[in-house]
């Protein structure tokens, strides 16, 4: 098989690849360029594993990036294991062609414990005392040291949080090229978050991004530049394009509003309890899963849902089939948000009762996706002094809660996951082989065939 990289860069659509991206706009012009069709959801989960399996959420089960696991009564995002994907993964099917294949999975989503030959993965350490410290997750387990003797800590704090910046796609781009001097994978797939930033921050078409599209033009430069030297076919592609939002869906407050959601309260905050929620929401930005637990209500939620301002439409059960979600993780009904607009988590009435977890950084404890956490809440006044007091607190061994992040929805100005109304902002897949490449539109489940042809000459 011939050597490959599949580089995707989140959020590159046809438009953002311009005169920001001097490097990545030379490259393109020498390749063929196809949008990539819709998934529902466009989230990153659903979307890596349509790719890397060739079939629907229907047939893989990653129905988000999160979903409700029925039974434990749990709301549970950002999983790991590979395990979770339900059909047979690329290096699996081109292992059993060819058993000389080997594969590294540098960042791509459920990268533990799979079948890939090279693993690096974000981890953090959860210590006892309540601190999170960066780390990274590898396999081979030697990998790591290896790593951090070379590149330093994975850098957890800029790739997700108030400090996101471009030093977690370059360590990410830094280790695929790492991993490639150390073991000459026949594929490896990265993954380069760094324009997912900025646009849902500040809106797609705000300054800012100018410059995120040329530091991650100089990433791609260098990364483009090792893997060619050494004769690898690269394919760059994304997931979803990001639009401007400017309307917040608060789909659980009226959920609660109307009856529907049960929530405890612990130390005078509120906690969802999902197990006993007539309905419940898990927002995932412009899609949001709605399970209904007593089955009874199910066409009064769907009414309500529907009603909501910024709601597009709602999924039923007899139609989830059609839009390629039919699988028992999704939720009963599935609503889409509409081109301005997106589905926030909050399901408090009063910000006095939110749980403390709402005002931190925690993809786990909240039970839907918080794109919020990329904001430091502009009412607290000294903020650099107070944030550099808990950390100083932490490091001398203090339980501390780094509760920074605002409560504000509007503040977020892009978002992504419903189908884009222009082509310009849909997802794109590169190549120089243009062969490989015949369409100008291609469906999502067709990339897997385009990497396996590439992989195969």
């Amino acid at each position: 098989m011939r050597k490959t990289i599949v580089i995707d860069v989140v959020g590159l659509t046809s438009r953002s690849i311009n005169d920001n991206t001097p490097f990545l706009k030379r490259w393109a012009a020498e390749a063929k360029l196809a949008n990539v069709g819709h998934v529902l959801p466009a989230v990153t989960c659903s979307v890596q594993a349509t790719y890397l399996t060739g079939k629907w959420p229907t047939e893989h089960g990653i129905v988000g990036n999160g979903w409700y696991f029925r039974d434990e009564c749990e709301i549970k995002l950002w999983r790991q294991s590979n395990k979770l994907v339900q059909a047979p993964k690329i290096w699996e099917v081109a292992k059993a062609q060819d058993p000389t294949f080997t594969c590294a999975n540098i960042c791509w989503w459920y990268a533990m414990y799979s079948a890939a030959d090279y693993t690096v993965t974000p981890r953090p350490q959860y210590l006892a005392d309540g601190r999170k410290m960066p780390d990274c997750y590898t396999y081979p387990m030697e990998l790591r040291d290896h790593l951090q003797a070379k590149l330093g800590t994975f850098p957890l704090f800029d790739y997700w949080g108030p400090k996101t910046n471009i030093r977690s796609s370059r360590y990410i781009a830094n280790a695929a090229i790492e991993v490639d001097k150390l073991h000459n994978p026949t594929l490896t797939m990265v993954y380069l978050p760094h324009l997912d930033y900025n646009p849902q921050r500040y809106g797609p078409d705000d300054r800012s991004v100018n410059k995120d599209l040329q530091e991650i033009d100089e990433v791609l430069k260098d990364l483009i530049t090792h893997f060619e030297s050494r004769g690898a076919q690269v394919i760059i592609l994304s997931e979803y394009g990001i639009t401007h939002v400017n309307q917040p869906i608060h789909i659980n407050r009226a959920l609660r509003e109307n009856g529907y959601i049960s929530v405890r309260e612990e130390r005078g905050t509120e906690l969802l309890d999902a197990g006993t929620c007539k309905a419940f929401a898990l927002a995932d930005h412009q899609v949001a899963h709605v399970y209904v637990n007593d089955l009874s209500k199910l066409e009064e939620v769907r009414k309500l849902v529907a009603s909501l301002p910024g709601v597009e439409k709602v999924i039923g059960p007899e139609e989830k089939a059609a839009y390629g979600i039919d699988h028992e993780r999704a939720g009963e009904l599935v609503a889409v948000a509409d081109k301005n607009s997106w589905f926030t988590y909050y399901y408090w009435l009063d910000d006095n009762r939110a749980p403390d977890f709402a005002r931190i950084v925690d993809i786990h404890k909240k039970p839907g996706y918080d794109p919020v956490e990329m904001f430091t809440n502009p009412d607290i006044k000294f903020l650099i002094p107070k944030v550099g007091f808990k950390v100083l607190k932490k490091k001398i061994g203090f339980r501390m809660l780094m509760d920074i992040i605002p409560l504000d929805a509007t503040l977020i100005k892009g978002s992504h996951g419903r189908k884009p109304d222009n082509p310009a902002d849909a997802p794109v897949i590169l190549t120089k082989n243009k062969g490989l490449l015949a369409a100008n539109q291609v469906e999502a489940t067709e990339v897997f065939n385009i990497i396996m042809a590439h992989l195969q000459g």
